[in-house]
Parts: structure tokens; C-alpha cells; sequence
């Protein structure tokens, strides 16, 4: 036997197996990133939700963040809770009512 036929018989297979544990290592470091933006995107909700929910309503340009976030949230795939929220924080006012208006300016 020549040693590029015992090359061929040990050495593709180990570095296939190699390969094959390279893949799966890097599959299971995706899926940890994917996760770890998920839990962001979904703190991140759940604190303008919250914030926002307390004022009685929530700006323009909070409305347009938390849509961005919801949807890319909803692009990895994660839904449940946040639906329900999302529907929650877009029914929020844009504007404060008239009476939270005057309360604020007494605040000042």
C-alpha cells in the first residue's frame, strides 16, 4: 500500500469527521447568537412597553422603535408574549390627553 492510498483510507475521513464537528460547533454558536438577540429585542419591548404604559402614551418615534424591534424579533422566529404586547403598545396614544398635558406643566 503507498502512502497517498493510506492517506486517502485515514486522512479524508478524519478530516470529514473534522469538518462535520466544525459545522456543529458553529450551527450551535449561531443558535446561541440568535437567542441572545432574542432575549435583547425582547427586554428591550418589554422595558419601552412598560415605560410608555405608565406616561399613557407613547411618541412617534417610540412607536416606530418598538416596531422595528418587534419585527425583527418576529423574524427570528419568537412570538407568544410579545404579540400581545405589540398590540398593547401600538393602541397607546401618540399624544399625551389634555389633563396629563396640564399635569406635567404643574410638575414644572
Amino acid at each position: 500500500m503507498t502512502w497517498y492510498e493510506l492517506l486517502i483510507l485515514i486522512g479524508f475521513p478524519s478530516l470529514f469527521v473534522s469538518f462535520l464537528v466544525g459545522v456543529r460547533k458553529f450551527v450551535i454558536a449561531i443558535k446561541a447568537v440568535k437567542l441572545g438577540v432574542q432575549a435583547m429585542l425582547r427586554s428591550q419591548m418589554i422595558d419601552d412597553y412598560n415605560k410608555y404604559s405608565e406616561r399613557g402614551y407613547a411618541p412617534i418615534y417610540a412607536r416606530d422603535n418598538f416596531e422595528n424591534c418587534y419585527q425583527r424579533y418576529h423574524a427570528l422566529g419568537a412570538n407568544g408574549v410579545m404579540d400581545d404586547i405589540h398590540d398593547k403598545f401600538m393602541r397607546l396614544p401618540t399624544k399625551p390627553s389634555p389633563t396629563e398635558r396640564k399635569l406635567a406643566n404643574e410638575r414644572v
